[in-house]
């Protein structure tokens, strides 16, 4: 094969960003589009087949302007590029990345990291409620946790309300010590931690002491009609088509709804229907309500969450399939045997 060669210029500024620790980030585009890419003198040179050349160049680019861009090159970002690169979307990281949401307490910058993460964003932007379904790791609470805070820092809202059903993850763990608020805090914990993180532990003690942000059980939400708030349900494949009647109809005027949840993540008791999925079949018609998917490719933890995903993705449905073949197998079988058993009394 004819080798072609190309060169990207680089200031010695962003090359440490864009190559990664050790190198990191270059072996793996060297490892997954097979050329060879050496830093000379400010020149990137990368080396190969012509088309492996090109996708590698268009994604070094990319790279190296969301370094110009103040961005910190995270291993996300490069599997994400290689990921669109694949499918001839070589503006994908540039597009999202001009998506800024908010400020963290610290300065960093919360933005979406993929596509659907972005659809995500723009769904909750455009509609009254957002229903955000994924697994785990592709941002779900924490983007909605932004886009609230967000909207309540420009007064868009006059309140915060986090909710999500105070149920154990499979396993029973008895009475808990403490007051009211202790008992259901572990529940609350992961919601807790982002508005820490985004807000600030003192602006958020200060809001909440004010009561214009609320965290609380979803069993708090009945016979409250909830004006002008910012109002996120999290963990709702935890929830009954009941409960998420109840809380749906609780919204008033002025308020937005962002309703979060992983349907392979169920913690009801065997039998018991679950209101995210009974919610995803009874109001995808109705307007101003949007149901936002997202999936493996969306991860944005570590790399190692995205496989363990993915794999377990592939377990489910091999199961399933399976599943759905052995009743046909049975039948088969009973048939058989009943032919079988037909011939022998003629006789």
């Amino acid at each position: 094969m004819e080798q072609f060669e190309t060169i990207v210029e680089m200031d010695a500024a962003h090359i440490l960003n864009v190559f990664g620790e050790y190198d990191k980030y270059v072996k793996k585009l060297e490892k997954y589009l097979d050329v060879t890419i050496v830093d000379r003198d400010g020149g990137v040179r990368i080396s190969g087949s012509r088309k492996h050349v090109e996708q590698t160049e268009a994604i070094l680019r990319q790279l190296l302007e969301l370094s110009k861009r103040g961005n910190q090159i995270q291993e996300q970002n490069v599997d994400y590029a290689i990921e669109m690169s694949m499918e001839s979307n070589n503006d994908a990281l540039l597009e999202i990345d001009g998506d800024l949401i908010c400020h963290t307490v610290s300065g960093k910058p919360i933005k979406p990291k993929t596509l659907g993460q972005k659809q995500y964003v723009d769904a909750i932007r455009n509609n009254m409620i957002v229903f955000g379904m994924g697994p785990a790791g592709t941002g779900k609470t924490y983007l909605a946790m932004a886009m609230a805070i967000t909207a309540f820092k420009n007064n868009e809202v006059e309140r915060i309300i986090l909710t999500r059903p105070a149920i154990e993850a499979g396993e029973k763990l008895g009475f808990l010590p403490g007051d009211l608020q202790s008992k259901v805090d572990p529940y609350l914990r992961p919601l807790y931690d982002a508005l820490y993180q985004i807000m600030g532990a003192e602006s958020f003690v200060k809001n909440m002491e004010k009561g214009l942000i609320e965290v609380a059980p979803l069993a708090y939400m009945r016979g409250r009609t909830l004006d002008n708030a910012y109002i996120i349900l999290d963990e709702a494949q935890n929830t009954t088509p009941a409960q998420m009647k109840m809380f749906l109809t609780r919204i008033g005027f002025g308020s937005k709804v962002i309703v979060t949840g992983d349907a392979s993540q169920k913690d009801l008791m065997p039998g018991v229907n679950s209101g995210l999925d009974v919610a995803a079949k009874v109001l995808h018609k109705i307007d101003d309500i949007a149901f936002c998917t997202l999936t493996s490719r969306d991860v944005v933890r570590h790399p190692l969450v995205q496989k363990i995903v993915k794999a377990y993705e592939a377990y489910e449905n091999k199961e399933l399939s399976r599943e759905r073949t052995r009743p046909q197998q049975r039948d088969t079988k009973d048939n058989s045997y009943a032919r079988k058993g037909k011939g022998r009394f003629n006789r």
